[in-house]
């Protein structure tokens, strides 16, 4: 070595290319003291780091011996161990999302791909099926038996568009898009909390615009609906490469502290309805009769008014016929109307006829007209005698 003694001596002639300057012994190097020296502070020789460091190669390697050819296969397989590390597997519920020196290059699909090693590349594999479920309003803790349930006020109390405070517990189920999930990684900080911001602030505006009474009974179905697509069209303008695939009121009431008058109010309303509907089904049954029972008297009077003209038309046509025949036989016509009444007046009566002629002794004078009418009428009776 150039600090090495190359008189082999310890006396005091110099020892290196600059020679031994004072009395004292040793080796001295450019700056008075050799690498051998025991003097701090000393800059570390180069070459004899390399050397102990060629020295350990050849301990490494089988026969012991490291030239320039050595070590360029041992760099090189270390660079072929360093490339292999960049295979990665990418499962079915996963997608790869490729970076180079921390850019985003492109995603993988499932099974076995390669991107540069540490730290040129990385893989960043996001599970992409897997279901996330958002509680709004309560939190379930679980335990080793049992789990239960805890009401988050500030986030479950919202008021109704007639100022009224209504108590919401909701879930939200998401996923990751599977068609943008660089979105998801590199878009938002905090996903689950993201998705719960926005999901109480779409509750919260859909609640807004809706009366207590519909929020509690028939609307739940549309304001899930409505909740569902408010936050994802508010996740999409984020970018945030989330997909909702649920929403789900798991509980609607009033606040706790009014509950039971709340409940008196709507068991009220719901006799006001009741009789409301009862008074209209008896209205429906009623009136409908009515109308009929009036239509069937209207149109029984109009059949008795044609019935009572038609009539009276006819005895006047019936009063002028016999007037004209009055006019050209007095006496016949006089002697047919009295006819006419007397068989009007007669014919209803009983008939009974009494031989004043007869001397009452053989034959009884006496013709009931009325049974023999009757018996002739009779089909099949027998025809009775004129006199008895």
């Amino acid at each position: 070595m150039p600090w090495s003694n190359q008189s082999g001596g310890s006396g005091g002639g110099g020892g290196g290319p600059w020679g031994q300057r004072g009395g004292g012994g040793g080796g001295g190097g450019p700056w008075g003291q050799g690498p051998g020296g025991s003097g701090g502070g000393s800059p570390p020789d180069l070459e004899e780091i390399l050397r102990r460091s060629q020295d350990r190669l050849k301990d490494l390697l089988p026969g012991g011996n490291l030239g320039g050819r050595g070590l360029a296969l041992g760099i090189l397989a270390l660079i072929v161990i360093w490339l292999m590390t960049g295979w990665y597997i990418v499962r079915p519920n996963e997608v790869g999302l490729n970076l180079r020196f921390g850019k985003y290059i492109g995603k993988t699909g499932e099974g076995l791909n390669y991107n540069w090693p540490y730290p040129i590349g990385s893989v960043i594999k996001p599970q992409v099926t897997n279901v996330i479920t958002t509680e709004v309003g309560f939190r379930t803790i679980e335990s080793v038996r049992t789990s239960r349930q805890t009401d988050v006020g500030e986030e479950s109390l919202m008021l109704t568009g007639d100022e009224n405070i209504v108590d919401i517990d909701v879930i939200v189920q998401w996923q990751i898009d599977p068609a943008a999930p660089e979105n998801y990684v590199f878009n938002i900080q905090d996903p689950p909390g993201t998705v719960k911001a926005v999901a109480e602030s779409a509750m919260r505006e859909v609640i807004g615009q809706r009366n207590i009474q519909p929020v509690l009974t028939t609307d739940r179905a549309a304001i899930e609906t409505e909740v569902r697509q408010l936050m994802q069209e508010t996740l999409d303008s984020y970018k945030a490469g989330v997909q909702i695939r649920l929403v789900q009121l798991q509980k609607v009431d009033p606040p706790q502290q009014v509950i039971d008058a709340f409940r008196d109010v709507q068991a009220a309303r719901s006799d006001q309805e009741r009789l409301r509907n009862e008074a209209q089904t008896y209205a429906n049954r009623v009136v409908p009769e009515s109308r009929g029972r009036a239509a069937q008297l209207v149109q029984s009077a109009e059949a008795f008014k044609e019935q009572t003209v038609a009539e009276a038309r006819g005895q006047a046509s019936r009063f002028n016929a016999v007037y004209l025949q009055y006019k050209a036989a007095p006496a016949v016509t006089r002697e047919r109307l009295f006819l006419e009444t007397m068989e009007r007046v007669l014919g209803g009566t009983d008939k009974i006829i009494l031989d004043q002629r007869g001397n009452g002794q053989s034959v009884v004078p006496y013709l009931p007209l009325n049974e023999l009418q009757q018996r002739r009428a009779a089909p099949g009776a027998p025809q009775a005698g004129a006199t008895r």
